[in-house]
């Protein structure tokens, strides 16, 4: 189930295996499998996903620009090289008020 597209034993630059694009997120999916996900992100400014809960925790580490994170009414200003854990059974939004892209990690077991 993993990606193919990523090279095995070999030194990436995540934030450059994904670009911006004008008016929309773009995903790239890592790994995907029972346990878990990584995905990449690039959201244009503007961008956001709204407000929503999931059943286990998810890790955002931004990659590049600063991301707006909302969890429970609770904005927090994210930016490159900071990492933030979304609580399981939270709401929680991403919000792009500038262009930024982030890696998420979801563990599910």
């Amino acid at each position: 189930m993993e990606n193919q597209d990523f090279p095995k034993a070999s030194v990436m630059n995540l934030a450059d295996m994904v670009s911006y694009q004008t008016g929309a997120i773009v995903s790239r999916t890592i790994i995907k499998k029972p346990q878990g996900n990584l995905s990449l992100f690039a959201f244009d400014k503007g961008e956001s996903l709204s407000e929503h809960t999931a059943p286990f925790d998810a890790m955002i580490q931004v990659l590049d620009g600063t991301a707006e994170v909302i969890i429970d009414g609770v904005s927090y200003s994210v930016n490159e090289g900071k990492t933030i854990i979304m609580p399981a059974n939270i709401p929680h939004a991403v919000v792009a008020n500038e262009q930024f892209k982030m890696l998420l990690t979801m563990i599910k077991a």
